[in-house]
């Protein structure tokens, strides 16, 4: 008999802000092609009026532009958003209190909170509160979360179905924030990180930080890299009159944020058109680091080389990688 997962995610595709959505979309693709059941719990985007803490579910054929065959999706209502600039407040750690089985049914009104505030926080508390009513209806072997904003939702579970919890960690709050941790998303991750049956990390580094950042024995986190999805297929498109044809094309693509160095690659264009002419430099996606990236172009001199695109999506995505020449991610984690 095959484990029925009970997967905890906070983005997939098409509605993505991050790499963590495209890599939930892969994994849950490939346990679908393996015949393994799936139930994916996802944050529903839209506004959406809950009564006495009911669940509405539906079925989606296909999510993320794929039949799924043994995959059921499972909306709950929240926006749950982690890219986003801090907001300073205390907030009480939510991971320990939703332990308790003895949750309040209350009626909630869930429309777009805030990110990363005290608006996220109560957001990630809804989404538990109606991970644990979903649970009492469904049934699985195993809970598997990706990152902070589920982890009190899968901590809650497990507390509540005595099912082994495995939490992926896809970043952590130092690959986010670097040194200047935000303590309350750390609390969660550690209690998060010590409550789980397993832990499954994306690279070495990240489990290494796992390890010596949040005390964790080194016999418990596993690496499990992305997988890499080839697709055939070539774009026939033509290049406009920016760039021109005789321009070599570099790419950025990726969340602008610290964590993804884009200081780093402005700087290395700068290097490379002093020896190079025919060189442009393309950075696409947003994050908070995108109007201190733009300003940083100019200041060094090279903002005529430099397109910033904002968020692509898609093919727009396909596009883009096909249309570069050498594609650059100079990610700091």
């Amino acid at each position: 008999m095959k484990v029925r997962t009970l997967m905890l995610g906070w983005e997939f595709p098409p509605f993505i802000s991050g790499g963590l959505g495209t890599a939930c979309l892969g994994l849950t693709k490939a346990m679908d092609r393996l015949g393994m059941p799936v139930i994916f719990v996802l944050p529903k985007a839209k506004p959406v009026h809950l009564s006495g803490g009911s669940v509405p579910v539906f079925e989606s054929d296909s999510p993320g532009g794929y039949a799924f065959r043994n995959v059921q999706f499972r909306p709950v209502a929240a926006a749950l958003n982690p890219y986003a600039t801090t907001r300073s407040g205390t907030v009480a750690t939510v991971a320990e209190d939703l332990t308790k089985a003895n949750l309040p049914d209350d009626d909630l009104e869930f429309g777009e909170p805030g990110n990363y505030g005290p608006d996220i926080y109560a957001a990630v508390a809804r989404y538990a509160r109606k991970v644990l009513t979903l649970g009492l209806t469904e049934q699985f072997d195993l809970i598997h979360a990706h990152d902070w904003m589920t982890f009190p939702a899968g901590v809650a579970l497990a507390a509540q179905s005595g099912k082994p919890l495995v939490i992926q960690v896809h970043s952590t709050e130092f690959d986010r924030s670097g040194e200047h941790v935000n303590q309350y998303v750390y609390d969660i991750e550690r209690h998060a990180m010590h409550a789980a049956a397993r832990i499954i990390a994306v690279s070495n580094y990240t489990r290494n930080i796992i390890i010596s950042r949040y005390g964790v024995p080194p016999q418990k986190v596993e690496v499990v890299y992305n997988g890499v999805e080839h697709q055939n297929g070539s774009w026939s498109g033509q290049r406009q009159t920016w760039p021109s044809k005789s321009d070599k094309i570099v790419l950025f693509l990726g969340r602008i944020t610290m964590q993804k160095g884009p200081e780093y690659f402005l700087h290395a264009a700068r290097a490379v058109l002093e020896k190079i002419d025919n060189v442009k430099f393309i950075m696409a996606g947003d994050g908070d680091m995108l109007y201190q990236s733009i300003e940083l172009a100019a200041q060094l001199g090279i903002g005529n080389r430099v397109l910033f695109t904002r968020f692509l999506r898609g093919d727009d995505v396909r596009k883009v990688y096909q249309l570069a020449d050498l594609y650059v991610m100079p990610s700091v984690s």
